[in-house]
């Protein structure tokens, strides 16, 4: 025993000093939704001559990866989401038009001999069409160039493939301005000058004379070969001009397509995420808040409780948050904001153990003839460890099943929350035990057996063992309870229906931040009168709007938020968010799909470790909270959104935790108490169980209240759905899984006893 309390010393302290280096020498890398940027998710298309497969999303990738380095972003990040899909992380970037503009670009390049002006009576005897980009024949087509005059384009001679490089000039002698410079390869310079000599064999002034330089299917210059160019002859050097009425930023831009070269196959922006640095900043500062002031007071009340044993799972607390920010950086996972409150979250979860721990040793106190704090500590340990096993790796199910099932931020807390939940495993199991083994060997404190808080059960435990309350004595009155919550919440759904967020159904929020206070209802009047009648309109903290609307082009955008400017005093965008309707069709069924393979995988875990029955009743009681969360976000008519799913997922893994503990107490007398009756046991589960279900739920609540109320508006609702789901999760796991547990046990009973009366 003593060497095995040395092993365990030995490994706190290696771990808690590993894990210090890295917290010093390791940054945690920060989401764009706390440091302020642009994300943009493209997806590739199809055409009728070249497939978007993984190959090609590949070469789309690397193409891109040029034109995100010429844009001087600071590291930026691209990667491969899929077969198809390619994300896009632009730090610091805030105008996600120019930034989608450049990046969407198919840049495909074409150089092509001018036949002549358009119309009908071409010397060649054929007939051009009227529509512009339309063929006309061998290869032809009708294309306006920059003054609006339509020209008749043969085949082209070059394409972007013989371009060597591109650069944005500025010619202050000549007074041409911005301009930009195309070198050819060797290919290209010989083609090049074929092209330019076959131009300059006809007359100054005959469209024929010029040659046409295509984007995209638009002309971007058409310049005449100059006089000096004799015929046959052509331009040597292999360069060209391409001139026009750039400013810097257009003849940069027109450079770094023409460098970076032609996307293979067409890209799509189907998601689109911006947000302001100010915002990021705000949300980090309110999170840290949250998490101190949430942690002091979660300290303060487990102290109250155990007395020194609190003291040393507060200090565990610490070396909880070291090991997970320490995790998190190591892992090179990236923080986003769902992920710092799933962060704050964890710690009111990481008192969970504690908790089951202590409560199981003031048993052992209590039961044994000549206890001592070291050995009721010791059975307190080796007691709790299923439950705390079975119930923290419900939460990882959930957890893992937001990593991947779900995107972006949620799947960030995902991370957070699942790394939470080892940490917190690894601090109570590790490090509180060396603390509690150092400190109840101390002299002094075996001498005063109290100031450990294990030499007493507690009030509220006493006061229920003195009370007995026959809480399953009529458990179909609580089933009762349940339904009757359930159709006042699930009813939401049919009178006011889900407001689905914009992940859900596509379209565009943005978030403002106004000089002035914007009462919402003249907002959501004025957007009405502006074209938007179907806009959602809410408020946001003391001086902000959102805004959320079916998609809109960027002109629309700009209208929207000159409107709401007028109103404010002037309007700043601190977030803009883009989902397009396919996105937002694949979101939502990847949310119900997450939501049934959280049930699905809850059932059968639990099935394997409490049967099918006590299975199933927890799955009940899974599905019941859920009804009631959602109901209730229904009638509050508060959108239903990813980070809504996070929270529902996360309550579903807190909801199971709950009930594990009492089927895992459920067990144990089963085992130890043959024959007794089933309502008589799951009554005394519930009182031994019980103070350790309020007091583990306490120090979540104060965790999440202080995430509500000083977290800032962004996790306002997230807080709120995870403490309506906490109270609801800590009812149904004893008022609503102990009786459909005990209804499911007589079930059989009944069936076989209406056959016998048949009979």
């Amino acid at each position: 025993m003593i060497r095995s309390a040395r092993v365990r010393a030995l490994f706190a302290l290696t771990v808690l000093a590993l894990s210090l280096y890295i917290a010093v020498t390791v940054p945690v890398r920060l989401g764009l939704d706390l440091r302020g940027g642009t994300q943009i998710v493209l997806e590739t298309r199809s055409t009728p001559t070249a497939r978007a497969d993984r190959a090609a999303t590949d070469r789309t990738l690397e193409v891109l990866r040029g034109r995100v380095d010429a844009l001087g972003v600071a590291e930026p990040t691209l990667v491969r989401s899929g077969a198809h899909r390619i994300v896009v992380e632009l730090p610091g970037v805030q105008d996600p038009k120019e930034a989608a503009g450049v990046l969407g670009r198919t840049a495909q390049l074409t150089v092509h001999p001018v036949l002549g002006p358009a119309g009908n009576g071409a010397p060649d005897g054929t007939s051009a069409p009227d529509k512009d980009g339309a063929p006309a024949g061998n290869g032809e087509q009708v294309l306006a160039d920059e003054s609006g005059q339509r020209l008749r384009l043969a085949a082209s001679a070059l394409t972007g493939t013989d371009v060597k490089g591109a650069d944005a000039r500025f010619d202050a002698q000549s007074g041409a301005g911005w301009h930009v410079t195309v070198d050819f390869d060797r290919a290209g310079r010989d083609r090049w000058a074929k092209l330019t000599g076959q131009a300059a064999c006809s007359p100054a002034g005959d469209p024929a004379r010029r040659i046409a330089i295509v984007l995209d299917g638009r002309i971007i210059s058409a310049p005449q070969v100059d006089p000096s160019v004799g015929c046959g002859t052509g331009i040597a050097g292999g360069s060209t001009q391409i001139t026009g009425s750039f400013d810097d930023r257009e003849a940069r831009e027109l450079a770094l397509l023409i460098s970076g070269g032609a996307l293979p196959v067409p890209v799509e922006t189907v998601e689109q995420h911006t947000v302001g640095p100010t915002l990021g900043a705000r949300a980090i500062t309110a999170s840290a808040w949250a998490a101190a002031v949430g942690t002091a007071l979660t300290a303060l009340f487990i102290v109250v409780m155990y007395r020194l044993m609190g003291v040393l799972a507060a200090v565990a607390l610490l070396s909880y948050g070291l090991l997970s920010y320490a995790a998190l950086a190591a892992l090179g996972a990236t923080l986003t904001l769902p992920g710092l409150a799933g962060f704050v979250l964890a710690i009111g979860m990481a008192v969970d153990a504690n908790v089951l721990v202590f409560e199981r040793a003031r048993e052992e106190y209590a039961a044994r003839h000549r206890p001592t704090a070291r050995s009721a500590l010791t059975a307190g340990f080796r007691n709790a460890f299923s439950a705390i096993a079975d119930s923290n790796v419900t939460t990882l199910i959930a957890a893992g099943l937001l990593f991947f099932l779900a995107s972006g931020p949620v799947r960030g807390f995902g991370v957070t929350l699942g790394i939470g939940v080892l940490a917190s495993m690894v601090s109570a199991l590790v490090v509180t035990r060396v603390l509690a083994d150092f400190a109840v060997a101390r002299r002094w404190v075996h001498r005063r057996p109290r100031v450990t808080g294990l030499a007493t059960t507690g009030r509220v435990r006493d006061a229920l063992e003195r009370r007995a309350p026959r809480l399953m004595r009529s458990p179909r009155r609580w089933l009762a309870v349940s339904a009757v919550a359930l159709v006042l919440a699930g009813s939401g759904l049919l009178v006011r229906g889900a407001d689905l967020g914009v992940e859900f159904t596509g379209g565009r929020l943005i978030e403002y931040g106004t000089a002035r206070a914007v009462d919402p209802d003249r907002a959501r009047t004025a957007l009405a009168d502006a074209g938007f009648p179907r806009a959602v309109v809410q408020s946001s903290g003391d001086k902000g709007l959102t805004v959320r609307t079916a998609e809109l082009t960027d002109a629309q955008a700009e209208r929207v938020t000159r409107t709401v400017g007028a109103l404010g005093g002037g309007a700043d965008t601190v977030r803009d968010e883009l989902i397009g309707p396919s996105m937002g069709a694949e979101l939502r069924r990847g949310a119900l799909i997450a939501l049934a393979v959280a049930l699905g995988a809850q059932l059968l875990y639990l099935a394997a470790r409490f049967r099918w029955l006590l299975g199933t009743a927890a799955v009940t009681a899974l599905a019941h909270d859920v009804v009631i969360l959602v109901g209730i976000f229904a009638w509050l008519g508060k959108p239903l959104d990813g980070v809504f799913l996070a929270a529902l997922l996360t309550v579903i893994g807190y909801s199971v935790n709950d009930s594990v503990v009492v089927f895992d107490r459920i067990r144990e007398l089963t085992r130890r108490e043959r024959g007794a009756r089933a309502a008589d046991i799951a009554d005394r589960a519930i009182v031994q169980t019980l103070p350790r279900t309020v007091n583990t739920g306490m120090g979540a609540v104060l965790i999440l209240a202080s995430l509500a109320v000083l977290g800032g508006d962004s996790l306002t609702d997230f807080a709120l759905a995870l403490l309506i789901g906490i109270v609801v999760g800590t009812y149904s796991s004893v008022f609503t899984a102990v009786p459909v547990a005990l209804a499911l046990r007589t079930l059989p009973k009944r069936q076989r006893r209406r056959r016998n009366k048949k009979d």
